[in-house]
C-alpha cells in the first residue's frame, strides 16, 4: 500500500478485485461526499488491482488520479498504537538515560543519530553498567566527556575545557599522604579528593589529567595557575568523595554500553501476524519500528498489539467475499454500497449496507448526493456518468433503469459532455486491446462466484469491434485452457461482449461449464459453442441464469 501521511484516521472506500469503471469512479465519488459529510475521518478512495484502458480514459477526461492501490488490508504496524519514545543520543549519560526513563515509565529507549536507529539500551543495560563495574579504567574507556561529568556531579569546571574528553587512566581516590599517592597516581588518571593543598598539588605533579575537588572546597589561585601550566583540568563538586566515587560511571555515555549488533526491529509495513510470531521467539520487552528509509518512528511491545487498529474499510460495487480485496477478514467494514445480488461477504457487526436493483453503483451514489444536498463537482460529475455509460453499456444492458438514464442525463450537464459521443471515445479506448497480453486481458474484469459449494469465475470483454473479439478469443482460448488447472475455480466463463449488436460469446472451461450453460439457457446438449443473443451483462442475465441451475444441482 502507497505511504500515506494523515492526521485523522483513513478510512478506505474500494472496489472489487480487478476494477472496472464503476468501481473505480464510485470509490472516488463516495470518498469525496464523505468528506463532504464527515471531518472525523479521511476517506481515501482506493483500488483492489490495475486501473484499465477504459477506466484510464475516464480518469484523464476529468483530470482526476486514480485511487491508491491497496494490495491488501491486512494490518501492519503502522496500525498499531506504538509508544512514542523519544530516542537519544550515543553521548548521553546513564545517568541522564535512567531519568528519563523513570519520567516516563519506559524501560528501553531508542539510540538515534539523525532520525537513524544506531541501538538500544535498557534499564537492564543501565543497572548492569553500573552494579557490575569494578574496573577504575572504565571512564576513560568509554571516552566519557567532561559534560556528562559536570552533569551527573553536579559540578563546575574550573580550569580547563568542558567540550573534552577523559580519554585515558583511571579513577583515583586520594585518600593517603602525598608520599603514599606518588606510586598510585599515573599521568592522565582523574583524582578525586578534598580540600588538601599538598594532595591537590602532588595529584597535579604526578600528571593527572583531571582533578575533582569534592564538598565545594576554595581551589587557591596558586593551584589554578598551576593546573593551567601543567594542563591539568580543576573541577569541584558539592559532593562529598564518596558520593562522587559513587556517581561518577554514571557519567558514562550509553554508547559505550547500548546494543548495536543483533537488533530486533520492525519496518512499518511489517503485517502485525508476522510481528506477533517473531515477538514471541524474543525476550524483549520493547522493540523500535523504522519507516522505509530506516528512520525511527516508534516502540512497541506485546501489550501495544493488543490495541490493534483494524483498517477500516467501505466496499462499493461488490459484496461477494471472493471479490474483496486481500486479508478483507483482518479488516472492519464499516459500509457496503453495490447494486449487485447479495453474496456471500459476513461482517462481525452489523454495517451500513445499501443495496439496489440499479444498473449502477455509481447511480446510487448519485441518489446519495441528492439526499445530502452536496453540490457535485465537474470532474465527480464526469465520473459517475461514465460509470453509469461504461455498466449499462451506454443503455443497451437489460440492467438499466430509468433511474439510471436520469442520472446520467443530469451528470452529463452538470459536467458539460454530450454522453453518445463521449460513449463511443470511452468503449473504443477501453476495447483497444492490442497491445494487451492474454493475462491482462483475463483479468481486466474477472470474477469470482460461489454458488451451493460451486465455485466458478466470469470475466468479460466489451466491444464494438467484431473482428477484434475474435484476435481476443484467439488470445484467450489457449491461456485460459493452460491456466485452468492452477485456477481455484471448477468451471471458468469469459463473455466477448458486441455492444453494437447486443450479443456475446461465452467461452467456457471447467468439465462441467458446457453442461451448466446448456442447462441454463435451455440449449441442445450437442451445442458446444455459445452465441448468446441479446445477452450482455453478467450481473443480470448470465449470473441469475447460472444460480438458479448450480442451486439444483449437487456436488
Amino acid at each position: 500500500m502507497e505511504n500515506l501521511e494523515l492526521t485523522k484516521r483513513p478510512v478506505f472506500i474500494v472496489g472489487h478485485k480487478n476494477p472496472d469503471t464503476d468501481s473505480i469512479c464510485s470509490a472516488i465519488a463516495y470518498a469525496y461526499l464523505k468528506n463532504q459529510c464527515d471531518d472525523t475521518c479521511e476517506y481515501i478512495p482506493a483500488r483492489a488491482g490495475q486501473v484499465n484502458q477504459e477506466t484510464q480514459y475516464v480518469l484523464n477526461a476529468f483530470h482526476t488520479d486514480p485511487p491508491v492501490y491497496l494490495h491488501d488490508v491486512m494490518t501492519d504496524a503502522r496500525d498499531i498504537d506504538m509508544n512514542d519514545v523519544e530516542g537519544v543520543t550515543e553521548d548521553v549519560s546513564l545517568k541522564k538515560a535512567w531519568h528519563l526513563m523513570r519520567d516516563r515509565g519506559d524501560v528501553t529507549v531508542p539510540v538515534i543519530n539523525q532520525q537513524k536507529l544506531t541501538g538500544i539500551i535498557t534499564i537492564g543495560d543501565i543497572a548492569n553498567a553500573y552494579m557490575d563495574v569494578y574496573d577504575n579504567g572504565i571512564l576513560s574507556r568509554a571516552k566519557t566527556s567532561y559534560k556528562n561529568i559536570l552533569e551527573t556531579i553536579d559540578a563546575e569546571m574550573v580550569v580547563g575545557d568542558a567540550a573534552g574528553c577523559f580519554e585515558s587512566g583511571e579513577v583515583v581516590i586520594a585518600t593517603a599522604n602525598p608520599d603514599v599517592l606518588e606510586d598510585y597516581i599515573h599521568p592522565g588518571d582523574m583524582v578525586l579528593l578534598g580540600n588538601r593543598y599538598e594532595t591537590q598539588l602532588c595529584a597535579i605533579e604526578m600528571g593527572a589529567a583531571c582533578v575533582v575537588i569534592t564538598m565545594g572546597a576554595k581551589i587557591s589561585k596558586t593551584i589554578q595557575i598551576f593546573a593551567k601550566e601543567h594542563d591539568c583540568i580543576l573541577i569541584s563538586t558539592p559532593y562529598d568523595t564518596a558520593t562522587v566515587a559513587r556517581l561518577i560511571n554514571q557519567s558514562m555515555p550509553i554508547g559505550y554500553f547500548m546494543r548495536r549488533e543483533k537488533l530486533t526491529t520492525f519496518k512499518i509495513t511489517d503485517k502485525t501476524e508476522d510481528i506477533r510470531a517473531i515477538m514471541k521467539k524474543k525476550r524483549y520487552h520493547d522493540f523500535p519500528v523504522l519507516d522505509e528509509e530506516d528512520r525511527y518512528v516508534g516502540m512497541i511491545s506485546r501489550r501495544t498489539l493488543l490495541n490493534l487498529r483494524k483498517k477500516q474499510l467501505i466496499l462499493v460495487d461488490h459484496n461477494e467475499h471472493s471479490q474483496t480485496v486481500d486479508g478483507i477478514d483482518a479488516a472492519e467494514i464499516l459500509e457496503i454500497i453495490d447494486h449487485h445480488r447479495i453474496g456471500t461477504l459476513e461482517t462481525v457487526s452489523p454495517v451500513f449496507f445499501r443495496n439496489q436493483p440499479l444498473g449502477c453503483t455509481a447511480t446510487i451514489i448519485y441518489q446519495m448526493y441528492q439526499e445530502k444536498g452536496i453540490e457535485i463537482p465537474k470532474n465527480i460529475a464526469g465520473l459517475m456518468m461514465s460509470a453509469i455509460i461504461s455498466d449499462t453499456l451506454m443503455f443497451h444492458s437489460p440492467t438499466v433503469t430509468e433511474v439510471d438514464k436520469a442520472a446520467a442525463v443530469k451528470l452529463s450537464e452538470i459536467c458539460g459532455v454530450e454522453i453518445e459521443e463521449f460513449a463511443i471515445d470511452m468503449f473504443g479506448a477501453g476495447s483497444n486491446l492490442s497491445d494487451k497480453t492474454a493475462d491482462e486481458i483475463f483479468h481486466q474484469d474477472y470474477k469470482n462466484f460461489s454458488v451451493n459449494g460451486f465455485e466458478f469465475s466470469v470475466g468479460q470483454i466489451n466491444s464494438m469491434n467484431s473482428i477484434e473479439l475474435e484476435e481476443i478469443k484467439d488470445k484467450l482460448v489457449p491461456y485460459i485452457t493452460e491456466q485452468m488447472p492452477g485456477l481455484p475455480v471448477e468451471m471458468c466463463f469469459f463473455m466477448l461482449t458486441n455492444i453494437v449488436y447486443e450479443k456475446t460469446e461465452l467461452l467456457c472451461f471447467g468439465e462441467r461449464a458446457r453442461e451448466l450453460v446448456r442447462t441454463a439457457f435451455k440449449l441442445p446438449k450437442t451445442q458446444k459453442k455459445f452465441e448468446l443473443k441479446n445477452l450482455v451483462s453478467r450481473k443480470k442475465q448470465l449470473i441469475p441464469a447460472f444460480v438458479s441451475v448450480l442451486q439444483q444441482w449437487e456436488k
